[in-house]
């Protein structure tokens, strides 16, 4: 089993995680015999989750296993709400463990970096538009941005000057958005899969929030090769200058929302007890890229 993999777990979920990942050959096995998968194999490249692709009645599939079963329950309710809106269906679900469509041939968008850079901007804009077309759902059932970023209120090990910028830019972009629709929350290149002649998205977060905010995760990915990359200033120039070009955003909004999330993704792996350095980094640039007044 992926080492990495093992170390995210056990450093979420403590004494869980680790009798889960114990448990976890008997848990497939169960799964396997439930939904009568056949040819079931690791998918490999696991962070948070253990992901296999099999078959069902000779149909590929993908069976979906964590020990954290809300976030699985929350992706569930994600994915029935983008249903056919460009998001892989949801064939099946248990309390821990998705049984989804498989994308094939199911490749990511990450296979483009960084030959096919610029291929690979306007597949992303082109799934986004048709996510982002999804219908609003009902107040309550998904959280809003602003939830997420009430962790920048919170003090941390954070130099002071970018957390007073992130705060003040998070009010003025909150006061100041005109839409809000449903995002994905989580959408880079490793979430957008080839299927036959066009891209399907996994792995919705589902967030109410504008379109601005939605294009960041995709501009600082992947990581760690987009920064360690000589053109990486250059790069996350260009993404900001096609991507507001080609979904029609304000340009100054995606740079301010960048810093935003840079520092907002700083806080998350402080939480989560993972390495900072290239959020550091990130908000360093993106500090550096923010339009300032005359």
């Amino acid at each position: 089993m992926d080492k990495l993999f093992v170390q995210n777990i056990i450093s979420l979920y403590g004494a869980k995680g680790k009798q889960w990942l114990e448990n976890l050959p008997q848990i497939i096995e169960s799964k396997e015999e439930f939904w009568q998968i056949s040819a079931l194999k690791s998918l490999g490249n696991h962070s948070y989750h253990y992901v296999l692709s099999g078959l069902q009645n000779n149909k590929a599939v993908v069976l979906k296993l964590t020990p954290d079963n809300k976030t699985l329950n929350k992706e569930a309710i994600a994915l029935k709400a983008f249903a056919g809106f460009g998001v892989v269906a949801l064939l099946d679900q248990m309390n821990d463990a998705l049984l989804l469509e498989c994308a094939v041939p199911g490749h990511s968008l990450k296979s483009y970096w960084p030959e096919r850079e610029e291929e690979a901007i306007k597949i992303a804009c082109k799934s986004m538009k048709k996510l982002h077309q999804a219908p609003r759902p009902q107040e309550g059932v998904f959280p809003s941005i602003d939830e997420w970023l009430a962790a920048l209120d919170k003090e941390w090990d954070i130099p002071a000057v970018y957390l007073k910028e992130a705060r003040e830019l998070k009010e003025s972009l909150l006061k100041t958005r005109n839409e809000t629709r449903l995002l994905h929350g989580d959408l880079h290149h490793d979430n957008i899969l080839a299927h036959g002649e066009d891209w399907l998205l996994i792995d919705p977060k589902g967030v109410l929030g504008e379109q601005a905010y939605e294009v960041t995760t995709f501009i600082r990915n992947p990581i760690p090769e987009l920064l360690d990359s000589e053109k990486a200033l250059a790069i996350l120039q260009n993404r900001i200058e096609m991507m507001a070009a080609l979904l029609e955003l304000d340009r100054q909004r995606i740079y301010k929302w960048c810093f935003v999330q840079a520092i907002l993704s700083w806080i998350w792996n402080l939480e989560d007890g993972l390495d900072t350095a290239y959020f550091r980094q990130l908000a360093t640039i993106f500090y550096s890229l923010l339009p300032r007044q005359a």
